[in-house]
């Protein structure tokens, strides 16, 4: 009997007894196919399964949430009746599967208009209908009559807009129906992928639906404003209207709509702002959906539009909301490379100011003072009068002009936002290997009096001529290739580059000082290892690191990674962080878990690197050697900042005992990981221009300083320091934080700059002061 058949058998009879390795099957020797037809069985099988048969449910349900499963005609017919079944016993059954069934049939479809016509009976004598998109898919397999019931039922007492949904949705044929389906939620707080919405955003009826519903609700809000309709707080849309909304909105913003801009300006204001004189809003749920929609789609416009409401918004505790949603904005519009780049110029001059590197610069006259903001690195506001430059704001521009000054420091740090931004975006675009066309990028991004300046310090390669590509420095490269303006264009990676060429743009930055926006010359490359070939479907590189688990967290959600929170609670124990790339083609997962605490902190353990690859709209793990090597990389390159940051060994003053004691003395000073070997390759550039140069060397995995009381080892990785003679540990707790030195780096590293420090106080030992620091270094000298 063959692996379906025995996990067959443990589903459906209760007599069968199972061999030991159908507890723990490898589902990945059962065909698409036969796992639809376990999943049918499985999903019958229901909670009240116990013992080998629960363990197999779990794993078939778990395999098809990696995989698509197929199902025989057969297979769909016993789904729809298991639903039926459900639907009788405990009052609810999820629909979706039957229709998951129905769209991965193998053969000819089934008729299941019977049993669609007893579930469809079942849920329209309900109070409230659960899983309406889905309902509607579904009687569209039955019959007109009953489609039409359900359209009814779900079209009553809903308003205009969802009831135009709900028509939209009716008049498809029974498979455009199930595709929209995939938009139904049962929570307005749990939105389905990006694949889903794409379904949606390609069907012309409910991208036409999706605008008139979203004018209406500006109408409705235009007259809620001219007392047209009687204002009351929060009232202005129900429930079900803001999950249509919320709906229709992110359709419109996966198709960058054109008319959003306009519509924005209506209907946050008009959701945000009471007529009168209150503190309450019109639809604070509504505001907050449209921020939702806009962490999954996101366009600078809709951020920009946010930002506006919310300085205006007079509720008190709003602001604040706004302010932690709109970090999630920022973060995932990053991530949307095509529309990040987008950026306004806000009435910045397009001439750059002085110095190559500059970029656009704003004048505005404010009594008898002007406002000078300029972009160089960041946006800066400083004052003049008579073109003469002041120190700090004029008293009276502080006295007279409060709301001038306060709009014009708000325009800096909208500008700096975008400053952001653009950097996320640009980086984030290495793993989708975007391209741009040359007349675009000479205006759009190397022409942008706010983009100037970042672009311009960034390596771009340009096609010119098929396949050849030739690499350039604006900052330095003053005649830009000739090229026609179709050329691509797209930001240089080192992973692409011949190591000649790669040490020469290092030394190059290094001697014009130019500091990149992100580490881009210096970054690092991860390539496949021969263990990782022989693990081939997971990678142990990063595993078995004690962090401190709140730091890596923080880091998770900094660079766009998706995590449930850790903790001593049920579901806490372990999880794992998932970040996609490539255009969303490709998805990374870091495995880690739930350590302990100690003391205050609490720590974690690190575990597998996994690939999946998306197939048909569904994820399917890969072989590490399958990834593309660009992609892989950059992959890698965050995990190595996750543990390389958040580790104990990183911790100077780390004193707990027993096994993390081991790990910490261990990690502290192991072997280099990319982040600390492109550190290693900085310093080598860095150290022959610095004045202590005579008393540093570089040694292995060390950067060794000889002072004049002890010589000492500082590992390149961890910043931790060992002394000679007899490698006992010093420990130095930094004063002050990292990068506040005046040593030029090509790029921004905390670690790097904590060496630095670092090795100039070793330097002079003898000059020290800090008692603590004195102590262990007299000890054995």
């Amino acid at each position: 009997m063959d692996l379906a058949a025995r996990l067959m058998r443990v589903l459906t009879d209760p007599d069968f007894v199972p061999e030991e390795q159908d507890r723990h099957p490898d589902l990945s020797q059962v065909s698409d196919e036969e796992l639809g037809s376990l999943l049918v069985a499985a999903y019958r099988a229901g909670a009240s399964a116990v013992g080998a048969t629960a363990m197999v449910r779990f794993a078939v349900e778990r395999a098809a949430e990696s995989r698509r499963p197929r199902y025989t005609p057969e297979a769909c017919r016993r789904m729809f009746e298991a639903l039926v079944e459900k639907c009788q016993e405990h009052g609810w059954a999820d629909l979706t599967r039957g229709l998951d069934a129905l769209e991965g049939c193998t053969g000819q479809l089934p008729d299941v208009s019977e049993p669609v016509r007893t579930l469809v009976g079942l849920w329209l004598e309900k109070d409230t209908v659960r899983q309406p998109y889905a309902l509607l898919a579904v009687a569209g397999f039955a019959d007109e009559g009953t489609l039409r019931a359900a359209v009814r039922r779900l079209s009553r007492d809903v308003g205009p807009i969802v009831a135009d949904e709900i028509a939209v949705i009716a008049s498809r044929a029974p498979a455009g129906q199930a595709q929209l389906s995939g938009i139904g939620r049962d929570s307005r707080f749990a939105a389905p992928g990006a694949h889903v919405w794409r379904r949606s955003a390609d069907n012309p009826g409910y991208a036409a639906f999706a605008r008139r519903a979203l004018e209406v609700a500006a109408d409705r809000t235009d007259a809620i404003r001219a007392g047209e309709i009687p204002y009351r707080a929060d009232k202005a849309f129900t429930d079900r209207e803001v999950t249509t909304l919320g709906q229709a909105l992110r359709v419109a913003l996966l198709r960058d709509e054109p008319w959003l801009p306009e519509l924005f300006e209506r209907l946050l204001p008009g959701v945000a702002l009471a007529p009168t004189t209150a503190r309450t809003l019109p639809s604070q749920a509504l505001l907050y959906e449209v921020v939702r929609a806009g962490q999954d789609f996101p366009t600078p416009e809709l951020a920009s539009a946010i930002r506006t409401v919310r300085r205006s918004v007079r509720h008190a505790g709003v602001p604040r909301q706004l302010d932690k949603m709109l970090k999630k904005v920022d973060a995932a519009l990053a991530e949307r490379t095509a529309v990040a780049l987008r950026l306004p110029r806000l009435d910045f001059d397009t001439a750059p100011v002085a110095g190559s590197a500059a970029g656009g610069v704003l004048r505005r006259p404010v009594g008898d003072y002007r406002a000078v903001v300029t972009v160089t690195d960041t946006a800066t506001l400083t004052w003049e009068k008579d073109g003469r430059p002041l120190r700090s704001v004029p008293a009276p521009v502080r006295r007279d002009h409060a709301a001038p000054v306060k709009e014009l420091r708000d325009l800096v740090k909208r500008v700096n936002a975008q400053l952001a931004t653009l950097v996320r975006a640009l980086e984030g675009g290495f793993t989708a290997d975007a391209v741009h066309p040359y007349g675009w990028w000479r205006t759009e991004l190397a022409g942008h009096p706010l983009a100037r300046t970042l672009v311009r310090r960034l390596i771009w390669e340009i096609e010119v001529a098929p396949g050849r590509w030739r690499a350039v420095l604006p900052r330095t490269d003053e005649d830009l290739p000739d090229a026609p303006d179709d050329a691509r264009v797209r930001l240089w990676h080192p992973i692409r580059c011949e190591p000649d060429a790669v040490r020469a743009w290092r030394d190059l930055l290094i001697e014009q000082r130019i500091r990149q926006p992100f580490k881009q010359a210096f970054r690092e490359i991860y390539l496949l290892t021969p263990a990782e070939e022989r693990t081939r479907l997971y990678s142990n590189r990063f595993a078995a690191h004690i962090v401190h688990y709140r730091r890596m967290f923080a880091l998770f959600r900094a660079r766009g990674w998706k995590s449930d929170l850790l903790g001593p609670w049920d579901g806490g124990d372990s999880d794992e962080a998932e970040r996609t790339l490539a255009a969303g083609e490709w998805r990374i997962r870091f495995l880690h878990a739930w350590a302990d605490r100690s003391g205050d902190e609490e720590l974690a353990s690190t575990d597998q690197v996994r690939f999946d690859r998306r197939v048909q709209d569904a994820w399917q793990e890969a072989p590490l050697a399958d990834v593309p090597p660009l992609v892989f990389s950059e992959a890698m390159r965050d995990v190595d900042l996750f543990v390389g940051v958040s580790s104990i060994a990183a911790d100077p003053d780390w004193t707990d005992g027993g096994p993390r004691r081991a790990y910490w003395e261990r990690a502290s000073f192991a072997e280099l990981t990319g982040s600390a070997e492109a550190r290693r390759d900085a310093l080598e550039r860095i150290l022959p221009r610095l004045d202590i140069a005579d008393r540093c060397t570089l040694d292995g995995r060390f950067l060794t300083v000889r002072g004049d009381l002890r010589t000492y080892r500082i590992h390149l990785g961890s910043a931790n320091i060992l002394m000679a003679p007899d490698d006992s540990y010093l420990c130095i707790v930094p004063a002050r934080r990292p990068g506040d030195g005046k040593v030029f780096l090509p790029f921004e590293d905390d670690r790097l700059s904590l060496i630095l420090s670092k090795a100039f106080l070793l330097a002079a030992d003898s000059r020290i002061t800090d008692e603590s620091i004195l102590v262990q270094i007299e000890r054995g000298a």
